[in-house]
């Protein structure tokens, strides 16, 4: 069985141009980054749940690896609802390549759809930290994947994952020629960047893998 996929809306950030070039001019990296990939840009998908799945099924495995469990979770139900994944068995689940407590992690978030308790219509009224506040509160979600969530969601502009791994990698390679950094390296690159680090981030994702990076 294949999942149908849904007509989508994809939705992009109407600051996205004026945030390039702010970075080609404070930042010698992005100057040589944001060229590379023409009119590329950030997009939401525009549905909150299939996101914070996404975030979760991602958790801690390269985007290649993520994708593949994707592709392959997807492919048990025609449509991706909090309602459908409730319907699914955890061993059919398990077999598309997710781990034990990503499968809870899922069934959990798909329970807090389904019962209203996250609440959806006042996140554009809501600041950054408010909503991560709200979503770590939601098994399994911590806080690197409530920032991808205000990322690839929310749209917000100005996030700086300073638990992602590909960030940091991306960092170490285009800033530091390789060698390790810190947290406070990564803050301290990242201040020129302000208040476009999302964008940035993008980016810097972009260079490590060609492919968009998405939720």
């Amino acid at each position: 069985m294949v999942a149908k996929a849904l007509p989508v809306k994809r939705v992009t950030p109407d600051y996205w141009e004026e945030a390039c070039k702010h970075l080609a001019k404070k930042d010698r990296v992005m100057r040589r980054l944001i060229p590379q990939f023409g009119d590329a840009c950030l997009e939401s998908r525009g549905d909150a749940f299939v996101t914070l799945a996404r975030s979760i099924v991602g958790q801690q495995i390269s985007v290649k690896a993520a994708q593949s469990v994707w592709d392959k979770f997807t492919a048990l139900s025609k449509t991706l609802t909090p309602a459908a994944v409730l319907k699914l068995k955890v061993d059919d689940m398990r077999s598309a390549g997710l781990s034990a407590r990503k499968v809870e992690y899922l069934v959990d978030l798909a329970l807090h759809f389904s019962n209203g308790t996250v609440h959806t219509r006042k996140w554009a009224e809501m600041d950054d930290e408010a909503i991560i506040e709200e979503l770590v509160a939601i098994r399994g979600i911590g806080r690197w994947t409530a920032e991808m969530f205000l990322i690839f969601y929310l749209l917000r502009p100005n996030v700086l994952p300073l638990d992602d791994v590909g960030l940091i990698n991306g960092i170490s390679k285009s800033y530091f020629s390789g060698e390790s950094v810190s947290r406070s390296d990564a803050r301290e690159v990242a201040a020129a960047w302000a208040p476009y680090c999302s964008v940035a981030t993008w980016y810097i994702w972009r260079s490590l893998d060609p492919q968009p990076v998405a939720y």
